[in-house]
């Protein structure tokens, strides 16, 4: 395997941008697509940042993601809002639904916005700290009805999609960045590791006669097995009841989900934003999460080389070395954005 190559980060914003604009994305859905993919390698997330620009602009090609327009408003009270995405960017959407629930949650306390039809929305974590930053907490979850690669516990075939949930948390310090899928692994991470023949790290699929495995290639053989819940064959139960938890939260309150018809690869969105001063107060909500902090950093680590991080501590600390470094970018994604570069006419970027 190549060792990433590292890129200025402007340089790739920049770049990311042009495509998409060449693509026929407008400039602001372009400039909010192109942001959020670079953020989630920023943090780290290779299989959801910049590695997904290409099947976007395929599906931008294909005339699967819409270019153009706004969401439409199914419902809308105080602070509770539901929109049809009508398959446009799913970045671009959850930014707008962000601004919207921010705004309403300084005078409501909370708002939640959920978007179905929405197309693929990248890295969840990618969103966060733009929301931690003004001093609010957001939850972000979000399934795909229009595709099923993990199995209920105890079952062999697929219902779910990974189903990921998020949750930013402000601190007087470094905000918490908490992003993990209800499923053992990801489509993103399977589909990666069977294109260069590795395993997983441990035994995170099944194959299609209900054994455990570490090789992703079960996802692709006859009969085709399915990701497993988070927790495995031994306590898989929890993340088949997370996974029916997300489903309630974004196809049930948008009523659009698995009993509708597939219309592509997409997502069905669930945003809360919670301002913690119209609860006990942001003094009180830091003072709470600042001890948490503390307490987890002073646990004794089990492995002496390694000291005991936050969610999301390390992305961030990724992420501040950017600017220094540059931004390392999987190998395997500039190869992918090569050709597209050449179609739509954009210069690829150097690296540092």
């Amino acid at each position: 395997m190549m060792k990433p190559m590292n890129y200025a980060a402007p340089d790739l914003l920049s770049f990311a941008d042009q495509l998409l604009q060449n693509a026929g994305l407008p400039s602001d859905k372009a400039q909010a697509v192109a942001d959020v993919l670079l953020e989630g390698d920023l943090l780290g997330h290779t299989t959801h940042g910049l590695a997904l620009l290409a099947p976007y602009l395929a599906e931008l090609e294909a005339g699967k993601m819409r270019k153009e327009g706004q969401p439409l408003v199914v419902s809308d009270h105080p602070a509770a809002v539901t929109w049809d995405g009508q398959r446009l960017p799913g970045p671009w959407l959850v930014l707008q639904a962000i601004a919207l629930a921010t705004q309403r949650a300084r005078t409501q306390g909370t708002c939640t916005v959920v978007i179905r039809r929405s197309h693929h929305i990248a890295c969840l974590a990618a969103y966060h700290q733009r929301v931690t930053d003004q001093g609010f907490m957001m939850l972000l979850h979000c399934s795909d009805p229009n595709a099923a690669s993990i199995a209920p516990f105890g079952g062999l075939d697929p219902v779910f999609t990974p189903n990921p949930m998020s949750v930013g948390i402000p601190t007087s310090g470094r905000p918490v960045l908490i992003d993990v899928s209800t499923s053992a692994t990801t489509n993103g991470m399977t589909n990666r590791l069977h294109q260069e023949g590795g395993l997983l790290p441990a035994e995170w699929v099944m194959d299609g006669h209900g054994q455990a495995s570490r090789d992703p290639a079960v996802l692709f053989n006859e009969p085709k097995g399915t990701i497993l819940p988070l927790g495995g064959m031994d306590s898989g139960h929890k993340g088949y009841g997370l996974s029916w938890m997300v489903e309630a939260l974004t196809g049930g309150l948008a009523g659009h989900g698995r009993a509708d018809a597939p219309e592509g690869w997409g997502a069905t969105v669930f945003l809360q934003i919670i301002d913690p001063q119209a609860f006990a107060g942001m003094s009180g909500f830091n003072t709470q999460m600042d001890a948490v902090s503390r307490q987890c950093h002073a646990s004794r680590p089990a492995q002496t080389d390694r000291w005991v991080r936050t969610p999301g501590e390390r992305g961030l600390a990724i992420k501040a070395s950017s600017d220094k470094q540059g931004v390392p970018l999987y190998p395997s994604i500039m190869p992918m954005l090569l050709p597209w570069a050449e179609k739509l006419q954009v210069a690829a970027p150097e690296p540092v």
